[in-house]
């Protein structure tokens, strides 16, 4: 699934984290992504939970009214009145973050309310020497939590899905952390969505085979062409994901 980074009213992308590149209307991204025949959307907007400001409802709104696929949102989702209002604006998927580490009980209550399978918990990881920390506020809160036991302690909780996100592979299209995303899958039950580092067909069908995660997100893939990362919105063809997972009609 194509993952949308949200700044305002446009669309960035980063290299772990830092060097924000303007990619253009997330508008125009999604309706792309409509032709192309995504399975599902992530809009993340990084500056809801940073900047105070919160979730930009009309921003969403218009998104969301252009896609043809489920999306799921995060950024700035604090309160379950929050996540009502997102629903009902037609949003698939409520993502939390920094808000499931700070409040824990908001996960639980969502997944009460709405379902598990509308609860996401994304984790940011950043190795640090041997061991992998989860971090929150765009990567520069640690918070002393390990990946794999916070994604065990938010499927109990009540998350229905774990979003893990490598912070040093992020817009690098190195391949995802193999290392990270399978421990994560291995600490729990629910499907596991692997993020950060993805180049090629070939790094989707390597986090699922060797990583068993349940599906693949990515950014730079499907917005950069070329070694000088120029912006060109673009996703795989059916047959070439087929070849890559070894699917026969």
């Amino acid at each position: 699934m194509p993952c949308l980074l949200l700044r305002g009213a446009g669309l960035i992308k980063t290299v772990e984290f830092e060097a924000p590149k303007y990619l253009g209307d997330p508008i125009n991204a999604v309706r792309i992504f409509n032709d192309k025949e995504v399975d599902e959307l992530m809009l993340l907007d990084v500056e809801a939970t940073t900047s105070g400001k919160g979730i930009q409802f009309d921003v969403v709104q218009e998104i969301v009214s252009e896609a043809f696929v489920p999306v799921c949102y995060g950024g700035g989702v604090r309160t379950v009145d929050d996540a009502t209002r997102l629903l009902a604006l037609g949003v698939e998927k409520i993502s939390l973050n920094a808000a499931a580490v700070a409040d824990p009980a908001l996960v639980t209550a969502l997944s009460e309310k709405f379902g598990a399978s509308t609860v996401v918990v994304s984790i940011d990881a950043r190795k640090k020497r041997r061991r992998y920390e989860v971090m929150v506020k765009r990567g520069k809160v640690a918070t002393g939590l390990e990946p794999a036991d916070w994604a065990a302690r938010a499927e109990a909780l009540g998350a229905g899905e774990i979003c893990i996100n490598s912070i040093d592979r992020d817009g690098t299209m190195k391949g995802y952390d193999i290392e990270l995303v399978s421990s994560v899958a291995a600490a729990v039950k629910v499907p596991v969505v692997a993020m950060g580092g993805a180049g090629s067909v070939d790094d989707l069908r390597a986090v699922v085979g060797q990583g068993h995660a349940s599906a693949c997100a990515a950014g730079a893939m499907f917005v950069f062409q070329g070694k000088h990362r120029a912006v060109l919105i673009s996703f795989p063809s059916q047959d070439q994901l087929d070849d890559a997972f070894g699917v026969t009609w």
